[in-house]
C-alpha cells in the first residue's frame, strides 16, 4: 500500500465510496466511473484499484443498482439556525421541491436543522457528521463548514454562489445583479432620484450581488442611502428608522428581500409616510408575503419552482465526475402598487 493511502486510511467502521476516494487522492465520481466500469486515466485507475483493496471496500448491492452506483440519501443543509429555516418561505419551497426531484432518481433527502448558536459553528459540526453528498443553502462566505465537505471530497452543490468556494463547489443562483439593477432602473424611471437601499448580509452571495446591481444603476452613490439588514422583517424595521433619520429627503427604499420590504412598509406607516406617494418600496424574491401587505411589493420575482430541478440536474453531474459549474437564471421585475 502507498503512503498516501496508509495516511488516508479511513477509521474502524463501514467504508464508503468517499473513503475510498479520499485514500486513492481523486474524485467520488472517479471512484464511480472505476466501479461502473466506465473510462479513467489508468494512473486513477490503478490509484483507486489499490484504494479498493486497502480500504476493504464493499460496495452496497442496493447503491450499485443505481445509475452511476449514486448514493441512497442527500442532504439538504442550511447555514442558518434551525428558526430561521423554517422562518423562511424560500427554503420551504425549495426544500420540498428538492425532495419531490430527488425522489424521482430513487434518492432520499434528509434534511438535518441546526440549532442555536453561531451559524457557522453549528453548520460545521453538522457538516462534520455527513457522508451524503450535499445540497447546501445560504453558505456565508469561505464558510468552514464548506471547507471541510471539500477537503473530504464530498459531493456539493450550492443554492446561491457559495463566495470563496466558486472554483470548487457546483451553484445554482438567480441572476441577483441583474435583477437589482432592474429594479433601480425601474423606480429612476419613475422619477425617483433619492434611492436608498436595505441590503442583504454582506457574507452571502445575494446580498453583495443585489447591492452591485444597486450600485450599477444608481446615477450617484451616497453611503447614507445604504443600510444592512439579514433578510429579517425586524432587521427591515430597524433599517428603515435608521434611513429616515439620516436621509429623511429619501423618496425610494429597494429592500434586497420581501421580508424586509414588509418591515419597511410597517415603519414608514409608523412614521406617517405614504407608499408610494411619498416614498416607494420595492422588495426582492417575490415571496408570498410579497402578495399580502398593503400596498402589494413590487419586487423581483426568482424562479424558485426551476431551481430543485436544476439543483438535482447539477448534482447528478458532479456524482458522475464532471468538474464544478455554475448556472445562472434570469430574473424577473414584478410591478405591483408600492411603487
Amino acid at each position: 500500500m502507498s503512503r498516501r493511502a496508509e495516511a488516508g486510511r479511513p477509521p474502524a467502521g463501514r467504508t464508503t465510496i468517499y473513503d475510498v476516494a479520499r485514500v486513492a487522492g481523486v474524485s467520488y465520481g472517479t471512484v464511480s466511473r472505476v466501479l461502473n466500469g466506465r473510462p479513467v486515466g489508468s494512473a486513477s485507475r490503478k490509484a483507486v484499484e489499490r484504494a479498493l483493496t486497502s480500504t476493504g471496500y464493499v460496495p452496497n448491492p442496493h447503491a450499485r443498482r443505481l445509475a452511476g452506483a449514486r448514493p441512497e440519501t442527500v442532504a439538504f443543509l442550511h447555514c442558518v439556525p434551525g428558526g430561521r429555516v423554517l422562518a423562511d418561505p424560500n427554503v420551504n419551497t425549495l426544500l420540498l421541491d428538492c425532495l419531490r426531484a430527488l425522489g424521482d432518481q430513487d434518492i432520499m433527502m434528509v434534511a438535518p436543522v441546526a440549532g442555536d448558536g453561531p451559524a457557522d459553528a453549528v453548520t460545521r459540526t453538522l457538516a462534520a457528521r455527513l457522508d451524503d453528498p450535499v445540497l447546501l443553502f445560504s453558505a456565508p462566505r469561505a464558510s468552514t463548514a464548506v471547507e471541510d465537505l471539500v477537503h473530504r471530497q464530498i459531493p456539493v452543490v450550492a443554492c446561491g454562489i457559495p463566495l470563496g468556494h466558486e472554483r470548487r463547489v457546483s451553484y445554482v443562483t438567480g441572476d441577483d445583479r441583474d435583477g437589482a439593477r432592474q429594479i433601480v432602473a425601474y423606480l429612476r424611471s419613475r422619477g425617483r432620484r433619492r434611492i436608498a437601499t436595505v441590503t442583504g448580509p454582506m457574507d452571502l452571495s445575494g446580498g453583495v450581488q443585489r447591492l452591485a446591481g444597486y450600485r450599477d444603476a444608481i446615477d450617484t452613490f451616497d453611503p447614507a442611502l445604504v443600510v444592512h439588514g439579514d433578510y429579517t422583517y425586524a432587521s427591515g424595521v430597524a433599517t428603515a428608522e435608521r434611513l429616515l433619520r439620516q436621509a429623511p429627503d429619501l423618496d425610494a427604499i429597494f429592500a434586497a428581500s420581501d421580508m424586509m420590504a414588509a418591515g419597511v412598509l410597517a415603519a414608514l406607516q409608523q412614521a406617517g409616510r405614504r407608499v408610494p406617494e411619498d416614498i416607494a418600496v420595492t422588495g426582492y424574491d417575490d415571496a408570498p408575503i410579497a402578495t399580502s401587505t398593503r400596498p402589494q411589493l413590487t419586487t423581483v420575482r426568482i424562479p424558485w419552482h426551476r431551481f430543485a430541478s436544476q439543483l438535482t440536474g447539477q448534482l447528478l453531474r458532479r456524482l458522475d465526475g464532471d468538474d464544478p459549474s455554475g448556472i445562472v437564471m434570469p430574473v424577473e421585475l414584478t410591478i405591483r402598487g408600492s411603487t
